[in-house]
């Protein structure tokens, strides 16, 4: 597996890999509802690709297939870390967060979804407080987390 910078030609298996993603490995902690308005399956490419375009984002590849992504920006928001279905427990979310910790000196911020708050208990975040975020009218249930540097 190797990690590497973000290029606009990953965006389209990425998007695809962030809805696999919430469908199968979220699924036992959030209900169809709930993973329907959080991975609609309808993306504006443009607007993912210059979001992680603005901010430092990585892919892990395995065997010319993207296995996960995460991005991180200027201000230590830990925007977005996913890892596919197959490749769960296997050091790739840790290989991404190693590399996204490493570009900012100050406290990173996440909002982690109840599946990926024991992951980042384990890193050393901090629940800050839980939060329901509301989509089209369902609530989901995420927590603000911290790193202190």
């Amino acid at each position: 597996m190797v990690i590497r910078k973000y290029r606009s030609s990953d965006c389209k298996e990425i998007i695809e890999l962030f809805y696999n993603t919430v469908h199968t490995v979220n699924a036992k902690d959030y209900t169809k509802e709930q993973l329907d308005v959080w991975a609609t399956g309808k993306v504006e490419l443009e607007k993912w690709d210059k979001s992680f375009q603005e901010h430092f984002t990585v892919v892990a590849v395995d065997e010319e297939i993207i296995v996960g992504f995460g991005d991180i920006d200027k201000t230590g928001y830990l925007d977005r870390l996913y890892v596919h279905h197959d490749y769960q427990k296997k050091g790739v979310a840790t290989a991404i967060c190693n590399e996204l910790e490493k570009v900012v000196q100050s406290n990173i911020t996440t909002y982690a979804s109840i599946t990926a708050k024991p992951f980042f208990e384990k890193r050393g975040y901090k629940v800050i407080k839980e939060q329901k975020v509301e989509r089209q009218g369902v609530f989901l249930t995420n927590f603000c987390m911290e790193k202190n540097r």
